[in-house]
């Protein structure tokens, strides 16, 4: 049995404005309702594979439960990490919690926010890899290049016929000139960060080539403690772990690296433009994701989360409107994206972090207007969830329901409430909304007083408050 493991700790900052640091492109439903993260649980859904291991970020340790729950293999393990750590680390705690499972377990190591289409020769792609790792192979997924792509490395393929194949070389990425020349040669394929591998084989290499990696994180599984249905990292092991790709690691000081080169129409989506590329495009070669017109245009992208979106009289343009930015580049500039981003993390703007609306474990608030001693929010919560019960030093709140049924607490008062039905808390007051209902319920919340910012609650566990 196979052991997928799913990495799911990048940002998308390429993406952005659709992608923030708390919701990135991996989460996000751009193909066909889902999501990259649940396209890629589906493609380990059939018998090939055990429940998966999933390694993310804390932060976004509900997101991942909550779409891992709509999935066929909807089941396994959620390891956080409570830093970012490069590949390296994440491939090193596959192998250990996969070996601790089974002593004969292989392990696919393969990214969240990768799109393969034919999912069918991927799989006959890792069918041809089992053997040679059940040998004690490493075997990389080498992806025969369309075009000379600057943006990807490169793998050296060694002479050789059958399905899987010596590697050569691992080579960073090229200029032009050399990319065009790797896609002349034929014997150059792109890398794309997927591995199968015994777990037994990958311990090994770990503790020839990177033994510092193996020590902390070993450091940090032995630390780890469970949280609901996470397994937290220890914070101080895993903080200590090197910072280093699994190809620096590993990949390029490995003597038993093999590969398959194959072609499932796969993209790492890496840019808008990547992006432009995977969806169907019109006559003129316009695609949308949402409402959008297009008069004396052609080649051009728009994607928007609610508004209505016209491009006139322009060519090879990507539009991404959202309810608090807006980007427009042309498609030649769509790597400089990630500028803007780090422009603005500079400044400290919420807009690389969070979007308007924010999801909950309970649901989702979004803001819909806010001033200086005010704020209005619309909060949806989940059937048979419930807010944590909170009072607030500063503010005041008046909810009114807008569809479904809640049950308010008031200062240890219940009573239920439904459309056009509302209620005010008073400063200090304790108060909790739960959704009894069968669906889910939606309340508009008006927050007045001299500060309303997010700090400023105080939760209760029992009769014990907990100031967060």
């Amino acid at each position: 049995m196979i052991i997928p493991c799913i990495l799911s700790g990048g940002s998308g900052s390429r993406l952005w404005p659709l992608s923030r640091s708390l919701r990135p492109k991996q989460f996000l439903p751009l193909f066909d309702g889902e999501s990259l993260f649940q396209k890629t649980l589906r493609r380990f859904a059939d018998g090939r594979y055990a429940s998966p291991i999933v390694i993310a970020n804390a932060e976004h340790r509900f997101l991942v439960g909550e779409q891992m729950a709509t999935a066929e293999n909807g089941t396994g393990t959620i390891v956080l990490e409570p830093v970012g750590r490069n590949t390296a680390a994440p491939a090193a705690v596959a192998a250990l919690t996969a070996l601790a499972a089974d002593p004969d377990a292989l392990v696919l190591l393969a990214p969240s926010d990768h799109l393969v289409r034919d999912t069918d020769a991927f799989a006959r792609a890792v069918d041809h890899a089992i053997p040679a790792a059940r040998a004690g192979r490493i075997v990389t997924f080498g992806i025969r290049p369309s075009e000379p792509n600057t943006g990807y490395g490169y793998i050296r393929l060694e002479e050789g016929e059958g399905p899987v194949r010596p590697v050569a070389a691992f080579v960073e990425k090229p200029d032009l000139e050399r990319a065009k020349a790797f896609l002349a040669s034929g014997d150059h394929v792109w890398n794309a960060g997927i591995f199968l591998f015994s777990a037994a084989t990958m311990i090994a290499e770990f503790e020839k080539h990177c033994p510092q990696v193996l020590a902390r994180v070993r450091d940090a599984l032995s630390a780890a403690t469970p949280d609901l249905d996470f397994l937290r990292l220890g914070v101080e092991s895993f903080s200590a772990v090197p910072n280093i790709s699994i190809d620096y690691a590993i990949m390029e000081k490995s003597d038993r690296i093999s590969c398959v080169p194959t072609d499932p129409g796969w993209s790492d989506l890496g840019s808008w433009s990547a992006v432009w590329e995977a969806l169907d495009k019109t006559d003129e070669g316009n695609s949308t994701l949402g409402e959008a017109i297009f008069v004396k245009s052609r080649d051009s992208l728009v994607v928007s989360d609610g508004a209505l979106v016209s491009v006139v009289g322009l060519d090879h343009v990507m539009v991404v409107a959202t309810k608090d930015a807006v980007l427009v580049a042309d498609k030649a500039h769509a790597q400089d994206v990630k500028s803007v981003v780090e422009e603005l993390q500079r400044d400290d703007r919420r807009e690389t972090r969070e979007h308007r609306k924010r999801y909950r474990p309970w649901g989702a608030r979004e803001e819909i207007a806010r001033g200086d001693r005010f704020q209005v929010q619309e909060i949806e919560i989940k059937p048979g969830e419930s807010m944590s019960l909170q009072s607030h030093v500063n503010r005041a709140e008046h909810w009114v329901v807008v569809s479904g049924t809640l049950a308010i607490t008031i200062d240890g008062e219940t009573r239920l409430m439904t459309e056009n039905q509302s209620a005010y808390v008073p400063v200090g007051a304790r108060h909790r909304l739960a959704n009894p209902g069968r669906v889910p319920a939606r309340v508009i919340e008006i927050q007045s007083g001299t500060y309303i910012g997010d700090d400023d609650i105080v939760r209760y566990s029992g009769e014990t408050p907990d100031a967060t």
